[in-house]
């Protein structure tokens, strides 16, 4: 291989970021802090909410399980989810003592199934928690009324879609709870890091106290020398789960260009849609009018019998080329734990079995440049040619 490894999720990291994060470590304060506080309040600005809805992070798994927690999610409930997603936002479920509930997605968009949600609601049910898969909203008028209908929380499951816009309405807004995470391969990167957002303030407010061991005061309520050395009380028994000024500090350019690297992203995109149309694999949906999608995973399905290899052998040889891919997700009722403590297994969940055990991602961080978008489109060519 003469030419660099293309890896996959590369974060785009600047100089701003760097200059950001050096400021933070010489300004003596790393925990919760200033840069928290306003990247929280940038990230209001970007979805249109006032400031004391926003909690920021260490992770979107803490938001997930912090908001199911708000709620009153509690052992004996039943949360409805998908079967196609990162482990964590089942985990969150389990975590509460509650137990998830699996309602298929639509192949094509591969988002849950409004039709297939109603068939799961029973007298247990107490939350919807929808994933708006790889950047493209679900279909939230349906989930919104079912909600409506049934009296269920609504908790959006955001971490591919931070920018995302369901009929103008930002994601994370339309439910009760929105959770994001700016893992280091997401849209926006804090490294590690997540955030909630609470359609009411008081969730919020509860949410911050959960997030730090109960306590009503962070340490920069207590020591910066504005705040005048205020005590603290432990009203819950909470958890380590707020982000830090370190992480934070990265995030903050990440989100003052937000746009120009969705706009990238849109590009490499559509480059890829355009390339791939002619050959015989799955090619992600284009999101419909009035929608916009975050373009946060761009996923090509590889059935064996069309394309003449399977989606290892396919991971495989691009390996060999030096593009390194993804898999989102093996369907969660394939995994041994989930099999053994709720007795899941791939039948149950078709649809989502099926993309799991075909779906591969290509790269598509903004930091591609254009050479390396074209690496990536001869090598999926090269490969599947190869193959016939």
């Amino acid at each position: 291989m003469d030419q660099p490894f293309i890896i996959f999720g590369a974060p785009d990291i600047s100089e701003a970021d760097i200059g950001e994060v050096l400021a933070t470590m010489r300004s003596g304060w790393l925990g919760t802090g200033p840069r928290v506080a306003a990247f929280e309040a940038e990230f209001a600005v970007l979805k249109g909410l006032p400031r004391n809805h926003l909690v920021a992070l260490n992770s979107c798994t803490a938001a997930l399980h912090l908001s199911l927690l708000a709620a009153g999610i509690k052992a004996g409930d039943e949360v409805i989810t998908t079967p196609l997603t990162f482990c964590a936002t089942v985990n969150a479920i389990l975590h509460t003592g509650a137990t998830p509930v699996l309602a298929d997605v639509v192949p094509q968009t591969m988002n849950i199934d409004p039709c297939a949600i109603a068939g799961k609601i029973g007298p247990r049910t107490r939350a919807l928690l929808p994933v708006h898969f790889a950047g493209l909203p679900c279909e939230m008028e349906q989930l919104l009324a079912l909600a409506k209908e049934h009296s269920l929380c609504l908790i959006e499951d955001c971490a591919h879609a931070a920018e995302a816009l369901y009929h103008g309405r930002p994601t994370g807004s339309m439910g009760h709870f929105g959770c994001f995470s700016f893992y280091a391969s997401k849209n926006i990167t804090t490294g590690e890091g997540g955030m909630v957002l609470a359609r009411n303030a008081e969730h919020a407010d509860r949410i911050r106290i959960l997030a730090l061991h109960g306590m009503t005061r962070d340490a920069w309520r207590r020591f910066a020398p504005e705040q005048g050395g205020r005590h603290y009380q432990v009203v819950e028994c909470g958890f380590k789960y707020n982000m830090m000024d370190l992480q934070a500090a990265i995030g903050i350019h990440q989100l003052r260009r937000v746009a120009s690297a969705w706009e990238r992203r849109q590009a490499i995109w559509q480059r890829y849609q355009d390339a791939f149309a002619a050959l015989p694999v799955g090619r992600p949906a284009m999101p419909p009018a009035g929608v916009r999608h975050a373009y946060h995973l761009y996923t090509l399905l590889i059935d064996e019998a069309r394309c003449g290899i399977g989606r290892d052998a396919f991971m495989a040889q691009m390996q060999q080329r030096g593009i390194g891919l993804g898999v989102h997700y093996l369907a969660l009722p394939e995994h041994p734990y989930y099999q053994k403590k709720l007795g899941w297994r791939p039948e149950d969940t078709p649809c989502a079995s099926a993309i799991g055990r075909r779906t591969v991602s290509l790269p598509l961080s903004p930091k591609l440049t254009p050479a390396e978008v074209e690496r990536v489109v001869a090598a999926v060519h090269e490969v599947l040619l190869s193959a016939k």
